[in-house]
């Protein structure tokens, strides 16, 4: 059985075998945690993920984690859909981010899994609905994968993971 919890921290950081980097098509790096991740795991991220690009919105590829501290050996790139309103099919396409992640971690045999908020920093999908999107997926979605870890980069993040994780 698998199980999700709500961490706050950095991302970078979890005892875990892969990290979800919430991406851009490109696969080469960007702002908040795709940046953070890149800049975290060093430049050959970037040339690994210029190597596998582009990457559609709702799907996922994989890359070796590089400078990342050990157990992360993985960094799993999904790029989520950018919010307009909910009426093209935004909900579907980050549904489909967080099932893809799941199906790459069991290709690569992954354990344990970090997972950001994907798509609610500047693509700006509302926190709660996609928190709630993320919790629905990730439980209804048969994976090996034994621990999944939501982050939250701050407090309130963290009380709408977990509101979502415990009311549901």
């Amino acid at each position: 059985m698998t199980v999700i919890e709500v961490v706050q921290g950095d991302i970078t950081r979890q005892d875990t075998d892969a990290i979800v980097n919430a991406a851009n098509e490109s696969l080469r790096g960007g702002g908040g945690v795709d940046g953070a991740i890149h800049w975290a795991a060093g430049p050959r991220l970037a040339e690994a993920g210029a190597a596998i690009a582009p990457c559609a919105r709702g799907d996922a590829k994989a890359t070796p984690g590089f400078d990342l501290p050990p157990p992360i050996r993985h960094v799993i790139h999904t790029v989520g859909p950018t919010w307009k309103g909910g009426t093209h099919d935004e909900p579907a396409v980050l549904a489909s981010c967080y099932r893809r992640c799941l199906e790459v971690a069991d290709e690569l045999g992954a354990r344990s899994v970090a997972f950001p908020a994907i798509s609610t920093g500047i693509f700006g999908f509302p926190a709660q609905r996609a928190a709630r999107i993320a919790v629905d997926t990730l439980r209804s979605t048969r994976t090996d994968v034994e621990l999944i870890r939501l982050m939250a980069f701050d407090k309130e993040s963290h009380h709408v993971l977990t509101t979502a994780l415990t009311t549901g």
